[in-house]
């Protein structure tokens, strides 16, 4: 522990980065000291003495600190043997402009992905289903539900609902989704999708392998066929540390030539 309070201090003194409250000012300096390199993954934090000692803040407020940290994944903690700094995962970029499956996006980059199934199979509809999928009465729902990894790294969960006269046996799905619905001549062509930041809650937590409460992406899509037929409702949650989400911007030009 002395030795990684000496790579995290170092002998200069330590000096807060300026405004917020103190933990956050000490949340950023411990952030800036991973990005740095002064402790590494794997490494172990100074103790909270220590880092109250050398920050020159109370116990409370480095307790504050190192618990936002470890809620955003940044630091993981361990039973008996102390606060670490979390391994880095691989980050993933996704286009925001193109309609694909999971499984196409990342066979582009080359990535070993591979997914756990964690339900499929025909249901009763819940309202908000029958009415998005303009279900009619007595017409199913066929629900799947996956796990997303990159090796063994947990990146997303992904719970899609369909018609079950689109997708009447879910078992009959391979690799991807979308390759399925190509077949029978109902791949959506276009999407509607909203993203919002959540905090994952216990079960998805321990599926994604982060802290309960984590930052994530909760992102709900609803694809349509060229028809204007709305053909499937996908509600998933992504790793807050592992997924960009990149779109490119265009400016329209204006009349006359003026941007």
């Amino acid at each position: 522990m002395q030795e990684q309070a000496g790579k995290l201090f170092g002998d200069d003194p330590v000096v807060l980065p300026v405004g917020g409250p103190l933990y956050l000012q000490l949340k950023r300096w411990i952030e800036d000291a991973i990005k740095r390199g002064a402790i590494n993954p794997g490494d172990a934090l100074p103790s909270e003495r220590d880092l109250a000692t050398r920050a020159d803040v109370s116990r409370v407020t480095v307790r504050k600190a190192v618990q936002h940290l470890v809620q955003e994944g940044v630091l993981v903690q361990r039973h008996g043997s102390g606060t670490f700094v979390a391994p880095q995962t691989p980050r993933v970029e996704q286009s925001l402009s193109q309609l694909t499956s999971f499984t196409e996006d990342m066979a582009r980059r080359g990535m070993a992905v591979r997914a756990e199934w964690l339900d499929r199979g025909l249901y009763t509809p819940s309202p908000e289903e029958t009415v998005i999928l303009g279900l009619t009465s007595g017409e199913r729902v066929a629900r799947i539900a996956r796990l997303r990894l990159n090796d063994e790294t947990p990146l997303a969960i992904e719970r899609a609902s369909l018609s079950s006269s689109v997708l009447p046996d879910p078992d009959m799905i391979g690799d991807s989704l979308y390759l399925h619905l190509d077949k029978s001549g109902t791949r959506p062509v276009r999407a509607i999708q909203r993203i919002r930041a959540a905090n994952i809650a216990e079960a998805d937590a321990h599926l994604l392998q982060v802290p309960v409460g984590s930052a994530g992406l909760h992102i709900e899509r609803i694809s349509y066929l060229a028809t204007g037929r709305v053909i499937e409702f996908t509600r998933s949650i992504y790793r807050g540390d592992t997924y960009d989400f990149v779109a490119e911007l265009r400016l329209d030009a204006a009349p006359g030539g003026q941007k």
